[in-house]
């Protein structure tokens, strides 16, 4: 699901200024703290990526101390799955 918002300028004497709201809704579910550092970064045309430099990290990805003891047995050591880069297009 996707939440449609508008890019907004504000044009001033000697600038201009270029805005991306972010709904609220998106912001709660992503867990943003106020005045929270990010980074923008074009992929192409079509995509602008937002990178978080305080990543609160997976809740499905924690790992429990059963979870650890049975990947010890298997011989699969402790290390966390490589992350899988996941890009969609409207």
């Amino acid at each position: 699901m996707g939440y449609q918002t508008k890019v907004q300028l504000i044009k001033r004497t000697n600038s201009e200024q270029w805005y991306i709201n972010l709904p609220a809704q998106l912001a709660q579910a992503m867990e943003f703290e106020q005045s929270e550092p990010v980074e923008w970064f074009i992929e192409d045309k079509g995509t602008l990526a937002l990178k978080r430099h305080n990543n609160p990290g997976s809740v499905l990805k924690a790992k429990t101390r059963s979870s650890i003891r049975v990947r010890k047995k298997v011989g699969l050591g402790d290390e966390a799955p490589s992350p899988v880069a996941v890009s969609t297009h409207a």
